[in-house]
């Protein structure tokens, strides 16, 4: 492996040498990374070197894979007792006084299951990581329950896994699978694992894939049909275990892990929007998460990290330990929605040009499970000051990966009685902040090349024309346009965008909303009747933050969020004539 400091040394076991590879100040923890199929040890590269500051990492190619020699013969070389044989050998090898940290993915987690539940490696283990790869014992269990007592669901799950499992089918074919990775797919792998899965190029795949993936056919042949038709019934996990399901992985449905608590008390669940190939796409993620899950087990405590200790509602698998950036957080939507992005275990960075209700966000943040969070006194509408913001974030706390541009001030007015003035406060911050923030921090999440989200918050004013209206409803369309096309230009990049539409919901922004052409006494007078509305209405903030991480989770385009906004956007593309009409209509202030 091309990684500076990296020592290798070769450990013989059953007859084969594997070539393991270190990483580290050998005084930490151990870290052992195992690959999967048809893969060897350098898919873990990206995620072994942002490991190797904290702990002693490990890795090695799998028998017959990489610079590890294959046994001899081929069948009956590969069995899970075998695999088992070796990992205790390379472990007992680089940590043969203290346990390790196992971590694997796709064929090496199925492996890691197979060391994590026998008896003979009790005591060799302190936590266990699994990606993309289940238990054989757990699968044919899985498969057994819903075959002796079908339901339309349980059908649909295995019929559903049995379409993505079409490539086990050929790999126990006999011949076929070692000629076609030996030829043309052996050459085209590189650029199908680029175009499909988005796996950037460098060192993986290697040379020796061929020949890797021909005989990485054998760990299904030996181990498959046999374990899946006589699965253990004592595979229960005997050290911490966390799971990280890719939630877009084409080979692996998410619902063969529904009932792993029963093998795993206490199991850890997360989930990456992503596919397969989460090693090499999103390095960074992975390195983050491992860290915390043997940091709390290294801790003595059971092993729930800080953000799960604390974190709760359905989106803390998704989010926890994630990083989030939201404008406007000093009150609002803003607030509520850096709430629920801390009740979910996320660390909050929030943003407003109220210091100190920027702060007050981030400290009550930290408070409903927040692991960390963070004021910053900034104006979006000043480029310049936003730029020094994405600097400061990611130096100090790491790229954002869910931003939330949600600053927004409010102007009501007809068009000729708003002054040119007007029209530039209202578009500096409702439209120029959200391009600043799309920009710099968008720009910060493309180069990372590991995937994002950015939530724009529109309104429905964006698509419901009102005569009393006209500037906050241009600057409200330009940004639902404008995240429609960034929408388009990020999705190759896994960056998702999604515009939220609220309609009327009880928030401040109606007593510090600016009323054009009237006097000073008549605007407060009608901030006040606004406010009083608003509050009748009471639709609050909190319900438009949970459509934002819900926006988020199923990566949606446009969000209309209270009732009269999913009418009127409707109404926008079935009934334009009818909506035009209601424009005319002139507000009871």
């Amino acid at each position: 492996m091309r990684i500076e400091g990296a020592r290798e040394r070769w450990v013989r076991t059953g007859g084969v040498e594997l070539c393991v590879v270190e990483l580290g100040d050998e005084t930490q923890p151990t870290v052992l990374l195992v690959h999967g199929y048809p893969d060897s040890k350098e898919v873990w590269s990206e995620v072994a070197s942002r490991l190797a500051d904290r702990f002693h990492v490990v890795l090695y190619d799998v028998r017959g894979h990489g610079r590890s020699t294959a046994p001899v013969p081929l069948r009956g070389g590969f069995t899970l007792e075998k695999l088992t044989d070796d990992f205790l050998a390379v472990a007992d090898a680089v940590s043969p006084d203290r346990p390790v940290h196992l971590v694997g993915h796709d064929w090496g987690s199925v492996q890691s299951w197979e060391f994590v539940t026998v008896k003979r490696t009790e005591g060799r283990i302190a936590s266990f990581t699994s990606m993309s790869g289940p238990s054989l014992d757990h699968f044919g269990h899985w498969i057994s329950r819903r075959m002796t007592r079908p339901t339309p669901r349980r059908v649909g799950q295995l019929l559903g896994q049995g379409a993505k499992s079409w490539y086990v089918y050929m790999l126990h074919t006999p011949v076929l699978p070692e000629l076609a990775w030996r030829g043309p797919l052996g050459k085209r792998w590189p650029k199908i694992l680029q175009r499909v899965e988005k796996v950037p190029t460098g060192d993986y795949p290697t040379p020796s894939l061929p020949s890797d993936a021909a005989h990485g056919a054998w760990l299904y042949r030996d181990n498959v049909r046999a374990r899946l038709r006589r699965p253990r019934g004592d595979a229960y996990a005997h050290a911490p275990v966390q799971l990280i399901t890719p939630t877009g992985d084409a080979f692996l449905s998410e619902r063969l892990y529904d009932d792993l608590e029963q093998w795993a008390p206490g199991l850890v669940r997360r989930e990456l929007p992503a596919k397969h190939w989460v090693p090499r796409t999103r390095p960074d993620q992975l390195a983050a998460w491992i860290t915390e899950f043997i940091t709390a087990n290294e801790s003595g405590a059971p092993g729930v990290p800080a953000w799960e200790s604390r974190a709760g509602g359905p989106y803390a698998e998704r989010f926890g330990g994630q990083l989030v950036l939201v404008t406007g957080a000093a009150s609002g939507i803003g607030r509520a929605t850096a709430f629920a992005f801390a009740e979910a275990g996320a660390r909050v960075v929030a943003v407003d040009r109220d210091g100190e209700g920027a702060a007050r966000t981030a400290e009550l943040a930290r408070l409903v499970g927040a692991p960390a969070a963070w004021g910053e006194t900034v104006d979006v509408s000043d480029e310049q000051a936003m730029e020094k913001l994405a600097e400061k974030v990611a130096d100090e706390y790491g790229i954002v990966d869910v931003l939330v541009n949600n600053a927004g001030i409010g102007l009501s007015g007809s068009f000729f009685d708003t002054t040119s003035e007007d029209w530039r406060k209202v578009l500096d911050v409702n439209l120029w902040g959200v391009i600043h923030g799309c920009r710099i921090f968008g720009r910060q999440m493309a180069e990372r090349g590991q995937g994002g989200h950015i939530v724009n918050t529109a309104s429905a004013a964006a698509y419901q024309p009102s005569k009393a209206l006209p500037a906050y409803a241009t600057s409200k369309a330009a940004v639902l346009m404008l995240s429609e096309c960034l929408r388009a230009e990020l999705a190759g990049q896994d960056i998702g965008v999604s515009a939220i539409c609220p309609g009327i919901v009880n928030t401040n922004i109606t007593a510090t909303a600016r009323f054009a052409g009237v006097p000073e006494a008549e605007e407060r007078r009608r901030q006040q009747k606004s406010s009083r509305l608003y509050g009748l209405r009471n639709y609050p903030p909190e319900k438009v933050a949970q459509a934002v991480l819900r926006a988020v989770v199923r990566n949606e385009a446009v969000v209309p969020v209270t009732p009269e906004a999913r009418g009127a956007h409707l109404m926008s593309r079935f009934t334009p004539r009818v909506l035009r009409a209601i424009a005319r209509w002139e507000p009871p202030l």
